[in-house]
């Protein structure tokens, strides 16, 4: 099991990084993402293979003005 921003999902062990990331409805160009407390580069999404006990913490941009 992997937890997201708090919340416990299945099913994404052994995904990657990216995958989790289009199976929640995340758009990649507008967020920062965290992995067990270390910073993950958006040029890594597609490389970073989840484990069981992976800690994410997603940050959505937003605009305003």
């Amino acid at each position: 099991m992997i937890k997201v921003n708090g919340e416990n999902r299945e099913g994404f062990s052994g995904k990657t990084l990216s995958e989790l990331l289009c199976g929640l409805g995340y758009k990649e160009a507008y967020i920062a993402v965290e992995l067990n407390g270390d910073i993950v580069k958006k040029g890594s999404y597609g490389s970073v293979v989840l484990k069981d006990g992976d800690r994410l913490e997603v940050v959505n941009f937003v605009g305003g003005g």
